[in-house]
């Protein structure tokens, strides 16, 4: 029953933090210096009919508030207005592109996960000149950043090597997973480096506590005190940290996706923001807001499930 309590207020957080963050997206434009009927026209000379056509698609001449009001419903029925560098719905450009952008985001999830926990684990439970070596991997790693290494990948494998495809996302699930390899992988590196160091640091401290070395003192065996008192006892840490990994994921895209011309939504970010695509604009920007919350929601759900001593709505503290 406190779980179900702290479960609905949380989602209840969430959405009052969304409702601001909306009002925030749209308030944003309104920013900018000029009129936003200049904005819209991005500098283009227009005729008083076509600037009273733009009012009135816009209801610029609307109070603030109705605007923003207007613009909210039509956001709650999946209507983010029209592209006006595409010509389209804003809906259809993100049903188009988001797919993508996912993909990529997982796959380097994934690589993320798997190396980066293999390598903390491999370095906290081995130790010595392994686990030297691993620390030094990791701080190469999380000093280079995410469009660093999609250069530098890009340059050796797409275009001397000429192992996979230096841009685009290609077509069909099999085409789509050789095209973002290099992608995931840029995406991933600095991730890699972050979730070594913190899964080892979190092994390293289980290591070190009482249950384990009475675990030891039992003859319990070495790989089964591993599994059932280390690893279970740091995933409390590793699992708030992912979702921090995800979150970082959902913004570095953007550089990966400009670097090897994906077409995602990071890339329809940085465009639109180039030619100031205000719909799209906010469009995607209150997605990847509402992805981060959602991400942070999960994990506050799933961190007491994971280790019972974290208290309901606290993360990495101990009860």
């Amino acid at each position: 029953m406190n779980f179900l309590r702290f479960a609905v207020r949380r989602v209840a957080e969430m959405a009052a933090t969304l409702l601001a963050a909306s009002f925030v997206v749209f308030g944003a434009m309104y920013l900018a210096p000029g009129s936003p009927a200049s904005f819209l026209l991005s500098g283009r000379s227009a005729s008083p009919e076509a600037i009273a056509s733009i009012k009135a698609q816009y209801h610029l001449d609307d109070p603030f508030f109705v605007r923003y009001l207007s613009w909210l419903g039509d956001v709650l029925q999946g209507d983010f207005g029209r592209s006006i560098t595409y010509r389209t719905d804003v809906s259809r450009l993100l049903a188009d592109r988001l797919p993508t952008t996912l993909l990529l985001v997982g796959m380097a999830l994934a690589v993320v996960v798997v190396i980066g926990l293999l390598l903390g684990c491999v370095g906290a439970v081995r130790g010595g000149a392994t686990d030297s070596t691993i620390l030094v991997g990791t701080a190469f790693a999380v000093g280079t950043p995410s469009f660093v290494a999609a250069v530098l990948l890009q340059g050796l494998f797409a275009v001397e090597l000429g192992w996979f495809p230096s841009s685009g996302a290609g077509e069909g699930l099999g085409d789509m997973l050789w095209h973002l390899t290099l992608p995931a992988i840029a995406l991933a590196l600095y991730l890699i480096g972050m979730l070594a160091r913190v899964a080892r640091s979190a092994m390293l401290e289980a290591l070190d506590s009482e249950h384990v070395t009475v675990a030891r003192s039992r003859g319990v065996p070495e790989r089964q005190v591993i599994r059932r008192h280390v690893l279970r006892n740091s995933l409390g840490t590793i699992l708030t940290t992912g979702g921090l990994i995800i979150s970082t994921l959902l913004v570095c895209t953007i550089l990966v996706e400009t670097a090897f011309s994906i077409g995602g939504i990071g890339q329809l970010l940085e465009l639109s923001t180039t030619t100031k695509d205000f719909p799209t604009v906010q469009a995607i920007s209150l997605i990847i807001v509402a992805l981060f919350m959602a991400v942070n929601l999960i994990v506050d759900l799933l961190l007491p499930l994971v280790d019972p001593r974290i208290t309901l709505g606290t993360r990495g503290s101990a009860a």
